[in-house]
């Protein structure tokens, strides 16, 4: 495992060796994934939602912790904006808490009516937001840490837009909780930016889709090499749901609706249902579905395992970090007697 080299508020909150939280990946976050991202010293998240029904759910998290040989792991939970889809939080809540898991990232909506379950079971609760006042209201509701995301990000950037870097410094000028900042980040420089900013760790996501432990086709992850920090684009904004994704056929079709001002949903689902994700993700057919990307694709340069990319981003975070302290400004020479 790679040397130490940060000690925050959240590596002890959750107890990993390093600042590096990887977010639940809608359809891709499994056992073996984020198995391997906790026994490379950070965090991740099994995404509940991805499994097809609760029995699979508790043995994915059976796995994840054989894998992960009893070290601590966390569960996603998205809080949709439709009432009617959260009615299986209950369930997943309980299956988590009977199988030991005591970490839950919660994204989406506010997570206020899932807290007093979550608290009364013993849990670390980490909230996502894409904007500062939604996280205020989070904290309010008894949150333990927060993760914001900047405009950057892949999935749900929010309706405001507002970067990363602004983010960072606005989050660490109001929160009281620790928080992590994401969006965009898939660098050991940004690592060390972000923590400069005041956070106490960064959220990866989209980086992470190459990781060898990641199971989507080998088509897809090759496309995604081919990726830049241009290659996505803001789709669904209409609906008040804008989605940053891969600019590809699905994306380009569902554009096309919102450009005609279409606003019967029934003609995008053809494009944006969530089975076209998994299928992609299954074939390698990288045009079929709307999937999530960010912008921090432009750092995915290779296929190779989770502890490796780690390595690496923690060894460029050490040198960017000597790099500053190298700017440091020379003593100023004494002066002579006398003068």
């Amino acid at each position: 495992m790679t040397e130490r080299l940060f000690d925050t508020a959240i590596t002890r909150l959750l107890g990993i060796r390093h600042p590096i939280l990887c977010g639940g990946l809608m359809w891709l976050a499994d056992a073996r994934y984020v198995a391997a991202v906790v026994n490379a010293g950070g965090m991740g998240f099994i995404t509940a939602r991805t499994f097809p029904d609760f029995d699979a759910f508790r043995a994915e998290l059976r796995l994840c912790g054989e894998l992960t040989r009893g070290r601590p792991f966390g569960v996603n939970l998205f809080i949709s904006g439709r009432a009617e889809e959260n009615a299986v939080l209950d369930r997943y809540l309980e299956i988590l808490v009977e199988e030991g898991v005591r970490l839950v990232e919660t994204a989406g909506n506010t997570p206020e009516a899932l807290m007093p379950a979550l608290k009364a079971a013993g849990c670390t609760v980490i909230h996502k937001v894409s904007a500062v006042r939604h996280g205020l209201r989070a904290e309010k509701a008894g949150v333990d840490a927060l993760a914001i995301v900047g405009q950057e990000c892949g999935g749900h950037p929010g309706l405001h837009f507002v970067g990363t870097m602004v983010q960072g410094a606005l989050a660490a000028r109001t929160f009281t909780v620790p928080f992590a900042l994401g969006g965009g980040i898939g660098d050991g420089r940004q690592l060390l930016a972000a923590l400069a900013l005041g956070a106490d760790a960064i959220v990866m996501g989209s980086r992470m889709t190459v990781a060898s432990e990641v199971w989507a086709h080998e088509d897809y992850k090759r496309k995604v090499l081919e990726l830049t920090e241009a290659d996505s684009r803001l789709v669904m904004a209409s609906f008040r749901n804008t989605y940053r994704c891969i600019d590809n056929e699905a994306a380009r079709a569902v554009a096309e609706l919102e450009t005609a001002g279409e606003r019967d949903f029934a003609r995008y689902l053809p494009h944006v249902r969530g089975a076209n994700a998994r299928e992609a993700y299954a074939t390698g057919d990288w045009n079929r579905g709307i999937l999530s990307m960010g912008q921090s694709a432009a750092f995915a340069d290779e296929i190779k395992p989770v502890a490796e990319i780690f390595a690496e981003i923690l060894a460029d975070a050490a040198a960017a970090r000597g790099r500053l302290d190298r700017m440091r400004p020379a003593e100023e020479a004494p002066t002579s007697a006398g003068s």
